[in-house]
């Protein structure tokens, strides 16, 4: 899959912490960040508002060498702006609503590639807006599709869910979202078997937090991660995004299952250490370039 693009669909934020610092999150656009880092250049499609957020943003994309063709600019709606509250360590949310990234335009968008990996999310499909425009990127282009699930109450429904899961490859969720759209089930084993035989998933990646991921396969080859003991912990927000981007990365890079695992579960141990979610330290991401390089060779 080395030649394929990997597309990204969703918000761009700032996350707003208790101790005044502003740092640059969404979950689609912490994943495009990590990429961009790590060699690939994703298509990053979203949308800021006409303001000095907005203007940060497109400065931050275009220090870190990001693609902003796929960046809109809303003249009416602002920048997208979340309060981030640590409750014993877990990150609390606080999402303002009609934000630019609910009212991506289709027709605002430049030719995308047929062979790609499109990334969504759920968050940036809350206004029909946006929902509209990611089916139309859906049916122009017929992309293979990783859905990162990334719940957050009140802007979902399982319906929606649902009809998302109809036409994804790879899904990824934590511990409570699987219970969350398979409630009738009674455990994790019986919730993934339901999803394998209703859903036409080649992978199911459930992150356990502390307890590490597992990835499950349609034919059942089933892997369990756990992170090291001595993770240090600042705090836990974008630690899924982080993971997400080098499950991402292993798909274009055909890793087998056991290596990306292991890789994807180091960098987001690394990310928990620091604040926030993404770091513009371009050594923090090249110490894992090096040591995935040399793992590769040695592994043959």
């Amino acid at each position: 899959m080395m030649n394929q693009t990997i597309i990204i669909f969703g918000e761009v934020l700032f996350d707003c912490f208790p101790d005044g610092n502003n740092v640059l999150g969404g979950a689609p656009f912490n994943v495009a960040w990590h990429l961009q880092a790590f060699g690939i250049s994703p298509l990053f499609i979203s949308r800021v508002g006409n303001d000095s957020y907005g203007e940060s943003i497109k400065k931050a994309m275009k220090d870190w060498g990001m693609n902003l063709d796929y960046l809109q600019t809303d003249s009416h709606n602002s920048t997208g702006i979340v309060s981030v509250n640590l409750i014993d360590n877990e990150p609390h949310y606080d999402i303002v609503e009609s934000s630019a990234y609910d009212f991506i335009e289709f027709s605002n968008i430049p030719d995308l590639p047929q062979n790609s990996i499109l990334y969504h999310g759920t968050l940036a499909r809350r206004n029909t807006n946006s929902a509209i425009t990611l089916e139309q990127i859906k049916k122009s282009i017929s992309p293979s599709i990783f859905f990162d699930v990334n719940l957050r109450s009140p802007y979902w429904d399982l319906n929606t869910i649902e009809s998302l899961l109809k036409n994804t490859s790879w899904l990824k969720l934590n511990e409570e979202e699987l219970s969350l759209i398979v409630p009738h089930e009674s455990n994790i084993n019986n919730r993934i078997n339901y999803l394998f035989s209703v859903f036409p998933l080649n992978q199911i990646i459930l992150t356990q937090g502390k307890a590490g991921a597992t990835l499950f396969t349609s034919d059942n080859i089933n892997q369990h991660i756990s992170p090291s003991q001595t993770t240090t912990i600042v705090d836990t927000v974008g630690a899924g995004d982080a993971f997400c981007s080098v499950l991402l990365l292993g798909i274009l890079k055909n890793w087998d299952v056991s290596t990306t695992l292991t890789r994807a579960q180091q960098f987001a141990s690394a990310i928990v250490g620091i604040q926030g979610a993404t770091s513009d330290d371009r050594s923090f991401y090249q110490g894992f370039l090096k040591q995935w390089e040399i793992s590769t060779m040695d592994n043959g």
